[in-house]
């Protein structure tokens, strides 16, 4: 056995071991959580506070559970309380095996400022690439990019009711080469509790259909009930996984049991009751209903019926063989046994789904016990298909998430483009992935990343890149639409500039291909003034001229008014003068080069 050094508080850490890589578990030398019971057993910080291990249970994340986490499944340590459970970074050789896209590390830091520093990856043919590693403090870091955020941090002198903060922080690798160990940054104050390899892109699998947590608001309470959510797939394929995701939470989830199924199209009794369209003919629904086509098919987590996600953490589904047409709904039914009284959402669906009675419904084919109605996306945020050839995710605001186009008819821009990919042969077809957020901006989070809000603009695009992009299946290109809303509250071009620049950065060093796309004119909106048009020719310019991007798409000049060119063409126009309407949308798509994907 390895022995391991425990060090006294906040003694200088000992240099790298000379002897080969070594199981992180193997280097533990500080220990973060105590018991509770027991304050001083526990010294994260060198000050005597520690994580209280009741808090940790409360939040699902219990010792040698393995939440998935942006992707990367991150073993929390196995160790009782008051037992060395991390790692100080200082330069030690971590043993690691396998490829993928990215190293996940669940860390935080002490000290009361950003620590980390550079480390290098070793691959098994000799080669090497280096790597920057930080993680906010502890106690002062961002809540919004924080994985786990726990109600409690226990000191000698007793409990305080302050957020403690664990953050998973991905670095990307080299895709095509064998990991053979990591050797972490030289940084005190920088502790690691978990590493592991991510794999965005397994052979086999692409992203259909996406969609990103904006908040964490109230909803029902809904006890023992079944939710249906309609959602429309962009690429199809012969295998079908489910993504569930329990971010911002404080709690674990428990889904009792779901299901999959093709909605049903809508039959002649849709008609029945509704207004007479031209000539008398009857208006259809453009929907089927909460009603499925066959019988829905039951998923599996590992292969259990149910499943548990962790606070902050992800849940998918075991790979299931369904045909998932292209261009199609699908009903995702998943049954919540307990009582829910606030959940993660995506805020505007621009879609009706469904609420049953009490009771686990998600095999029946028929909607009648869907008896009401929600706008908004809880809980379930990726549909990934097989055998696709990748997908492009869509960033952006309210543009993209499709506000004021027609609910129920996927109209939104996103939805356009899926349909040019599947009628060409030009350019593979590639998956589509809606990841806009109503109101979002690009620097300046709107939802705080904690708690219960009404705010469900969500936080910032630089801020949830990872989560929202980088984990999602198959992503091959990022496109880039947003910052309006951030020039309307009066951040900078300068400042959005720079977060756009960030993001373009980020992309390319993990080898995705990103487009910028410019910003439409919303003259004649409220909050469109003369200053922030001017801010908004600023930032265009810039995405029209730098090199930050591998292409640009040039939505404000396929929008705006020739005649007016601060004003969006009137045929265009929801009728806000901000946001398109479904002709607008429709020319968005029709607007983009093909092969700049």
């Amino acid at each position: 056995m390895v022995p391991i050094v425990l060090l006294a508080p906040f003694l200088a850490p000992p240099p790298a071991r000379a002897a080969g890589p070594l199981p992180l578990e193997a280097l533990y030398d500080n220990t973060a959580v105590g018991d509770d019971a027991r304050p001083g057993t526990a010294d994260l910080d060198g000050t005597g506070a520690s994580l209280s291990a009741r808090d940790l249970t409360a939040a699902g994340w219990t010792p040698g559970r393995a939440p998935t986490v942006q992707g990367a499944r991150l073993r929390w340590p196995r160790r009782a309380p008051g037992v060395p459970d991390n790692v100080r970074a200082a330069g030690q050789s971590v043993r690691l095996a396998g490829r993928g896209d990215a190293l996940a590390f669940l860390v935080t830091s002490t000290g009361g400022a950003e620590a980390g520093g550079p480390g290098t990856v070793q691959y098994t043919d000799g080669s090497r690439s280096p790597y920057r590693l930080t993680a906010p403090d502890w106690r002062t870091g961002p809540l919004a990019t924080r994985a786990l955020a726990l109600p409690h941090i226990t000191t000698p002198a007793g409990q305080l009711t302050e957020k403690a903060r664990l953050y998973v922080v991905t670095v990307p690798l080299a895709r095509s080469r064998e990991i053979a160990s990591v050797r972490l940054p030289v940084a005190p104050d920088l502790h690691v509790f978990a590493l592991s390899r991510r794999s965005a892109a397994p052979p086999g699998w692409t992203g259909s259909w996406a969609t990103a947590t904006s908040g964490h608001p109230a909803v029902g309470p809904w006890t023992d009930r079944t939710l249906r959510l309609v959602v429309h797939t962009s690429a199809g394929g012969p295998r079908v996984r489910l993504r569930f995701e329990n971010a911002f939470a404080s709690a674990p989830l428990r889904i009792g049991g779901a299901t999959v199924a093709v909605r049903a199209a809508p039959g002649p009794e849709a008609a029945a009751g509704t207004p007479a369209g031209a000539r008398g003919v009857p208006r259809r629904r453009a929907h089927g209903g909460a009603a499925a086509h066959g019988t829905p098919v039951p998923l599996s987590f590992g292969g259990a019926a149910g499943v548990e996600v962790p606070a902050g953490a992800q849940a998918v589904s075991d790979p299931l063989a369904f045909a998932v047409p292209a261009g199609a709904d699908l009903l995702v039914s998943f049954h919540l046994p307990g009582t829910v009284a606030s959940a993660p959402v995506h805020g505007l669906a621009v879609q009706r789904s469904y609420v049953s009675e009490p009771g686990d419904h998600t095999a029946d084919a028929g909607g009648t016990a869907y008896t009401s109605t929600v706008t908004s996306w809880p809980l379930l945020t990726g549909v990934d298909v097989g055998d696709g050839v990748g997908a492009v995710a869509l960033l952006g605001d309210s543009i993209t998430d499709g506000s004021r186009s027609t609910t129920d008819a996927n109209r939104r821009w996103p939805d356009a483009l899926a349909a040019r990919l599947r009628r060409q042969d030009a350019v593979p077809r590639y998956g589509v992935l809606n990841v806009g957020i109503s109101g979002n901006r690009v620097v300046a989070d709107r939802y705080p990343g904690d708690g219960v809000s009404k705010d469900l603009a969500g936080v910032s695009a630089v801020h949830r890149l990872d989560r929202d992009v980088f984990a999602r299946t198959g992503v091959r290109t990022l496109v880039v639409f947003e910052g309006i809303n951030d020039l309307g509250d009066g951040t900078q071009a300068a400042r959005v500039i720079e977060g756009l620049r960030e993001i373009a950065v980020r992309a390319r060093e993990r080898g995705v291909r990103v487009l910028g796309a410019t910003l439409l004119p919303c003259g004649g909106a409220t909050r469109c003034t003369a200053a922030v048009e001017a801010e908004r020719a600023v930032v265009n310019a810039w995405i029209r001229e730098a090199d930050a991007f591998d292409g640009v798409l040039d939505f404000d000049r396929a929008l705006r008014d020739p005649a007016a060119p601060a004003r969006l063409l009137p045929a265009y126009d929801s009728g806000d003068h901000l946001h398109p309407g479904d002709a607008g949308y429709a020319a968005l798509a029709q607007a983009v080069d093909l092969k700049l994907l």
